[in-house]
């Protein structure tokens, strides 16, 4: 029989530390839905000790997620690991994860730890968090510039102590592959001796390029977990990208003889999830996921392919939930809307349906033919205004080339019109100053992203901003044939999101 490998997936805790990210806990627990439904084995939830959001967050998915083991990340700190420990507590089952820095210059710099110090507080924290649950797992921080020897120590000591998963991190992306395997091979041999209750695992960061590589390379030397994240998503460059490890070893089984229990065919609608909530954009090219991995523009490959899909494709679009393009367009009636949506695996209220329908028929007056991506596009805009304070009625811009130019939004709420006029340095400016008027929220603009969805003179486009306001940033995303258009669609989106959390605090609930 075949080892089981392992698939951890950190989209919701280091994934989110990418620069921009600002997932709320509704925005993770419907990740986390869609993690079960491609069956990783552990979703972690997020960072509980680091905000009240993330405590939240991995509280509502420990009672709401049910399947992977849901974990939390913590420090050595007692504080970190009765945070996490509380937050899991309605999870059927539930993992609190360790860490802490072994290099020297992480010791020295950031720590200010001795290594004998180090030690100890390994052994005291991982016996703290296995009092609280049974799944304790522990990572040496910076453990691919850590020496190798104090590696084995600390996590010989974070296993008497209870620890049974055992993860050495390339924190910082400087392993090569081949020294990788030297690392695993040691912890392997001289930490595991033997013992099968302990696992070993590996977090690799992409900043040279190696992640997939490097956690690929783990497997041969007795790892048997690896974590990930979806799209590759985190800090600096990345991480692992997790639906590339579990393509490259359902596709090579002949080459790493473990079996994994994902089901490949919701890879892609996770993919497009994640990309949809944190506004991170997937390159064309991206493998597996990216928008050309199934296209062939070559007329010998067209040709190849034409005649047998294996000649130039390893793998096989459906084994990833990919589907045909799907092309509608203005004289496209409410029964082709629907089949549409079904064969993409989307299901909408009745209400929901309406706005989405209403919304599509709009664009395809304009467009003329919209395709699967506008189709999840105006999906996502359409079924978060349930919970919208303001709803975008029109906007109007005057003032020639030479002028100031003058925004006038209007917008609806609950059946009262408000219009709001405001100047600004160009148009998208003056409507943001208008915007922030009508909501009387002042804010920031953070982040400001135009993805085309179709080509042509009047393709679509998707606009996903990060703004702040106060001292929390929130998303928005918009769609439209008309960039300003979809710029005010996704400020009034990411503007309902800072009302609805000022609106919470002077309430006295937690945001």
């Amino acid at each position: 029989m075949q080892d089981k490998l392992i698939i951890f997936d950190t989209t919701l805790r280091d994934g989110e530390q990418a620069p921009g990210i600002a997932l709320s806990p509704d925005d993770k627990l419907v990740i986390a839905k869609q993690l079960a439904k491609l069956r990783v084995d552990v979703i972690e939830a997020g960072f509980a000790a680091s905000s009240p959001g993330d405590f939240e967050a991995v509280s509502r998915i420990a009672r709401e997620v049910q399947g992977p083991v849901i974990a939390s990340l913590a420090r050595t700190h007692p504080d970190d690991i009765e945070r996490a420990a509380d937050a899991l507590e309605g999870a059927a089952r539930k993992r609190v994860h360790v860490f802490i820095s072994t290099s020297a210059i992480h010791m020295e710099q950031m720590l200010r730890m001795t290594p004998g110090e180090v030690l100890r507080s390994v052994t005291d924290s991982v016996t703290r968090a296995s009092r609280r649950v049974d799944d304790v797992e522990f990572s040496p921080q910076d453990a691919t510039r850590s020496d190798p020897d104090f590696v084995v120590e600390v996590c010989r000591a974070a296993v008497a102590a209870g620890a049974t998963t055992i993860n050495i991190p390339d924190t910082v992306g400087y392993a090569m592959p081949e020294d990788f395997v030297g690392l695993l091979t040691k912890v392997y041999d001289e930490v595991r001796q033997g013992n099968e209750d302990i696992i070993i695992s590996t977090h690799c960061h992409n900043d040279l390029g190696l992640a997939v590589a490097n956690s690929l390379s783990a497997i041969h030397a007795g790892a048997r977990q690896i974590e990930g994240a979806i799209n590759g998503i985190g800090e600096r460059a990345g991480n692992t990208s997790t639906e590339e490890v579990i393509m490259a070893v359902s596709t090579r089984q002949d080459y790493f003889e473990v079996e994994i229990d994902a089901d490949t065919t919701e890879i892609f609608e996770t993919s497009r999830l994640v990309s949809s909530l944190t506004g991170y954009p997937i390159q064309y090219n991206k493998a597996v996921v990216g928008r050309n991995a199934f296209a062939h523009e070559s007329g010998i490959h067209q040709h190849g392919v034409l005649r047998h899909r294996e000649t130039y494709e390893i793998m096989d679009p459906e084994a990833i939930g990919h589907q045909s393009m799907i092309v509608l367009g203005k004289h496209s009636g409410r029964a082709a809307f629907s089949d549409a949506l079904e064969k993409l695996g989307i299901q909408l209220e009745d209400q929901d349906f309406q706005r989405a329908f209403d919304r599509f028929k709009e664009l395809a007056d304009r467009k003329g033919e919209i395709g699967e991506e506008g189709l999840r596009a105006i999906v996502a805009e359409e079924t978060g205004a349930e919970s919208e304070e303001m709803t975008l009625v029109g906007i109007h811009f005057s003032g020639g080339s030479a002028e100031t130019p003058v925004a006038t939004v209007t917008l609806e709420r609950d059946g009262e019109i408000i219009r709001v006029e405001a100047q600004g340095d160009g148009m998208v400016n003056a409507a943001f100053v208008a915007v922030q008027d009508a909501y009387g929220i002042a804010a920031t603009l953070v982040d400001y992203r135009v993805s085309p969805l179709t080509s042509g003179a009047d393709a679509m486009a998707k606009v996903a901003i990060i703004l702040r306001a106060g001292t929390t940033t929130y998303s928005g995303h918009g769609v439209s044939t008309d960039v300003v258009e979809g710029s005010v669609r996704a400020m009034v989106s990411a503007m309902n999101k800072a009302a609805w959390g000022r609106n919470a605090l002077e309430g006295g609930e937690a945001t």
